[in-house]
């Protein structure tokens, strides 16, 4: 009889990597039945209805599109400003673009009322929509971000790295202006309709990014048993510092610019204190979660020598982007909308009334699917190339 008992380290990581995707399967598996279920009865089985349309789905699916956009920043870092430890990472950082992108772009497609009509939206353009302007953007990015990892990977290629970069780089600018542009021109909600959420979105993306980085890397790091340099990683952790600051600081702008304009009052007052859980989730999760508790968590002493105090802090940082998009997207939708500003109206349908929300089990099977997606092309990717960033000694700018 053959004795199938595993001894070496290498069997021992190819039994976890095919349990790993034993398990990708496995959510993916449960995504796609709540998917064919959605699409035969229809949008009535979940939480969303005719004043909430954009639910758990696209809170996730925002999310990920974000993220992929400033992960790839990291690349961006070493190509375009030449810094040589994150030279190393850029291969990392491109493949973690695209997987990101399609896990967000999955929840995106099977999260519509008629997926089939997804064709259409890819070949007939209507210019003047945002939404067909992110279409162009989101097969753009593929596109360039594709062929600008060909030219990290493949050495003849390696000359055309730095100006593929810079496209690249203004690339996803534009991606994430674009997406933050979706809720700055929707002119009806009052919680939308400004121009900081370009800007706003764009450094959202690279605290976000960042921290899905990161996991990763430490990840990758712990399976390969390598120790990363502590210089690097403060280097790192630091900018992921920045990012989150950056973005507690957009975060208070937008509201302390909403509080100065008298329509808008009983719009913050909602979101910050009055508005059911939504204020819970804003100061709790998107605020303290996210932005606080992480910041101290990096400046912490001995945090450079401490890659799982960063690994959870890059964690609570991506738990507290999703409460910011469960605030941006089901928030706003919630307060109730003026649908004559300025005049005084009375009817029968939901006048001032806060509309209800609360997601479905399909909906948060859904949503997990967009993560399941980015994981299963990931781990498949990092074990069939070389994706392991391997700093040398002298890389230390």
């Amino acid at each position: 009889m053959t004795d199938v008992t595993c001894f070496t380290a290498d069997c021992k990581k190819s039994k976890l990597f095919w349990g790993l995707l034993a398990l990708g399967g496995l959510v993916m598996l449960s995504t796609l039945s709540a998917y064919f279920y959605i699409e035969h009865h229809g949008h009535i089985v979940t939480g969303m209805n005719n004043q909430i349309v954009w639910g758990l789905p696209h809170v996730f699916a925002v999310f990920l599109i974000v993220a992929a956009s400033g992960v790839l920043n990291v690349a961006s870092i070493g190509s375009v400003f030449g810094k040589k430890i994150y030279k190393t990472r850029s291969p990392l950082s491109g493949l973690l673009a695209l997987t990101i992108l399609a896990g967000g772009l999955a929840v995106l497609v099977l999260d519509l009322g008629r997926s089939d009509r997804i064709i259409v939206a890819m070949t007939h353009y209507n210019f003047k929509s945002i939404f067909a302007l992110n279409m162009i953007f989101y097969i753009g990015f593929f596109a360039i971000v594709g062929v600008y990892l060909l030219t990290l990977m493949d050495r003849k290629l390696k000359p055309w790295s730095h100006p593929v970069g810079f496209l690249a780089f203004l690339w996803r600018l534009a991606l994430t202006t674009a997406t933050g542009s979706v809720f700055g021109f929707l002119v009806a909600r009052a919680g939308y309709n400004s121009a900081l959420y370009a800007p706003m979105f764009i450094i959202y993306s690279f605290a976000y990014g960042l921290a899905c980085f990161l996991v990763v890397q430490t990840a990758m790091y712990k399976w390969s048993n390598i120790q990363i340099d502590e210089n690097i990683l403060g280097r790192i952790k630091n900018l992921l510092a920045v990012f989150v600051a950056a973005s507690l600081y957009f975060t208070a702008v937008l509201h302390l610019t909403n509080m100065y304009f008298a329509k808008q009052w009983d719009f913050e007052r909602f979101i910050l204190v009055e508005g059911d859980t939504y204020p819970m989730i804003f100061w709790l999760g998107q605020v303290i979660i996210g932005g606080i508790v992480p910041l101290l968590m990096i400046f912490s002493p001995g945090a450079a020598k401490s890659p799982a105090r960063i690994l959870l802090a890059s964690l609570l940082v991506i738990v507290g982007g999703h409460a910011q998009m469960y605030v941006t997207i089901v928030g706003v939708q919630a307060f109730p909308l003026a649908i004559f500003p300025g005049y005084a109206e009375t009817s029968s349908f939901f006048d001032g009334v806060v509309h209800p929300y609360s997601p479905s089990t399909l909906e948060v099977m859904l949503a997990l699917g967009g993560m399941a997606t980015t994981f299963l092309l990931t781990t498949v990717a990092v074990r069939i190339l070389k994706f392991l960033p391997i700093d040398r000694l002298d890389q230390k700018h």
